[in-house]
């Protein structure tokens, strides 16, 4: 992993993840197998280090993932940011999604936050981060579709499914980048 760059780590397992059910907003917490990711992505990313901080979702999944990871890096407590929750499925929250076409999907997860408000919160909130802690080694823990989407617009191009405990490079230049023209619109 490139010495500068911060680590986009997705919350590990749940049993709505397990059972393929969109969790949204929804405060599910990690199972054992979702206890055993966030381990094993601990250790990857002590591999990886020196990490300065690391950061989190304000949803349970995500925090223990985070505290899990923290205890394993040795960076102290867990900074945790509201806006890295994840998309808000509204009324299809808890839905299973087995076996839908991707149409039916988008369908499903277009009926609460839209896309563009999830990908505006997540990159001013990844943004504000890089300029508070400019130059600082970051591992964030969030959420499947928030990283999807915020890394697919950072990137102009269509980021893959993040599957739990995985670990996405990011440069922290280009939130840096967005952070200076974001405060230029202000």
């Amino acid at each position: 992993m490139n010495p500068q760059a911060w680590a986009l780590v997705r919350h590990g397992e749940t049993a709505w993840n397990r059972a393929s059910r969109l969790q949204g907003r929804a405060d599910i917490p990690l199972n054992d197998t979702g206890r055993a990711q966030a381990l094993a992505t601990a250790e990857a990313l002590a591999e990886a280090g020196p990490w300065d901080l690391v950061v989190s979702s304000t949803l349970g999944r995500a925090r223990e993932t985070a505290r899990i990871i923290a205890h394993r890096l040795g960076t102290g407590a867990v900074v945790e940011v509201t806006a890295l929750v994840e998309r808000d499925y509204g009324p299809a929250e808890g839905t299973g999604i087995a076996g839908l076409d991707e149409r039916a999907k988008a369908e499903l997860m277009d009926a609460g936050e839209s896309a563009a408000s999830v990908v505006l919160r997540g990159t001013a909130a990844l943004a504000g981060l890089a300029s508070t802690h400019a130059g600082k080694r970051l591992v964030v823990v969030s959420h499947g579709t928030l990283i999807r989407l915020v890394l697919s617009s950072l990137r102009g191009v269509d980021h893959p499914r993040v599957e739990n405990g995985e670990v996405v490079e990011l440069d922290a230049g280009l939130l840096l980048d967005l952070d200076e023209r974001l405060s230029q619109k202000r």
